[in-house]
């Protein structure tokens, strides 16, 4: 599949070259045939004057003004249809690139999320089977309860997060905007994580009693996220970051933590729909490519920022500032 899209996209590079190659190639060439006929209908005309006429310059000064004027006709109109083409040309190729560059993330995201629903639902159907199977002990069950619960969750979180991008990319979420206590909200979806990876250490710095204007569904959505990124990219023994703070008429909501960090080229990238940093066949964190473009779409419709810097010695730090209103 990825060979024959490879095979796709040079084919559309040639037949896009060789086009725009023919189409400046004739409009040079209609210059050049254009001009040829303005010097010889010039010199045809300047034949026709006589020399001993007492106006001769001045009607040669006439015929090679007109020559002139022809010439630069030429040249604007050529250099007009230029800018055309030129314009088209560059506006067809960064269609058809980013139509492309899609469709390859399109491709990684249904890979992605074939391996995604595939792992837990593999899992969950294992725990399942040796539940009715074999006699356990009690311990033995609750572990096994427990991990097909954090299976499950992750089914859930998977479908919020597509559902969710649909709605939003297709305007007809219907946000409830309501005064709440953020603080609370950030708490809740902690311990929440705490639950799920006891193994995992999270830390706190955040202010007590901050409230903002938001739809609370989402706001968790944004929150998840951001936090389950961490978890996936940050080391197991290392422990994370949750802050919120106030400063300068603002909100910020920042995840910090301890992992390898974005490279600088990616900064700009990891926001976008289906991205992942690397090849999906090779990178080992598990994701869709939809949780970083989630968050921002949901710091987009709060009217707030979403930015990633690097974190000291390593790692990142993703901050949403959101105007205290």
């Amino acid at each position: 599949m990825i060979g024959f899209q490879k095979k796709k996209f040079v084919l559309v590079s040639v037949v896009y070259w060789f086009l725009l190659s023919y189409m400046l190639a004739a409009l040079l060439w209609w210059f050049i045939a254009l001009e040829k006929q303005n010097r010889l209908i010039t010199n045809i005309r300047l034949s026709e004057l006589k020399k001993d006429d007492i106006s001769y310059t001045l009607k040669v000064a006439v015929v090679e003004s007109a020559a002139k004027r022809k010439t630069i006709q030429y040249i604007g109109e050529g250099l007009t249809f230029l800018g055309l083409i030129m314009f088209g040309a560059v506006f067809v190729f960064r269609a058809t690139r980013r139509q492309i560059r899609l469709s390859h993330q399109q491709q990684n995201f249904m890979m992605a999320v074939t391996h995604e629903l595939k792992t837990p639902i593999a899992v969950t159907q294992l725990n399942l089977e040796t539940l009715q199977k074999r006699q356990l002990d009690d311990d033995t069950k609750q572990k096994l309860i427990s991990n097909t619960l954090q299976e499950a969750n992750r089914l859930n979180t998977l479908c919020n997060n597509i559902l969710f991008a649909s709605q939003l990319d297709a305007g007809v979420y219907s946000k409830h905007l309501q005064e709440i206590n953020f603080t609370d909200l950030i708490h809740g979806c902690i311990d929440d994580f705490r639950t799920r990876f006891p193994q995992r250490k999270v830390e706190e710095k955040i202010n007590e009693g901050v409230y903002l204007h938001g739809e609370p569904l989402l706001l968790q959505m944004l929150a998840n996220n951001l936090i389950d990124n961490a978890f996936k990219y940050a080391p197991k023994d290392q422990s994370i970051l949750v802050s919120i703070s106030e400063a300068d008429n603002h909100i910020h909501f920042s995840v910090i933590d301890q992992g390898q960090g974005v490279p600088d080229a990616e900064k700009k990238n990891i926001f976008d729909k289906f991205y992942r940093i690397g090849n999906e066949n090779t990178r080992q964190a598990k994701g869709t490519g939809l949780g970083l473009y989630l968050c921002k779409k949901i710091a987009e419709s709060h009217k707030a920022n979403i930015s990633v810097t690097d974190n000291t010695p390593q790692g990142s730090i993703f901050t949403v500032s959101f105007k205290r209103t």
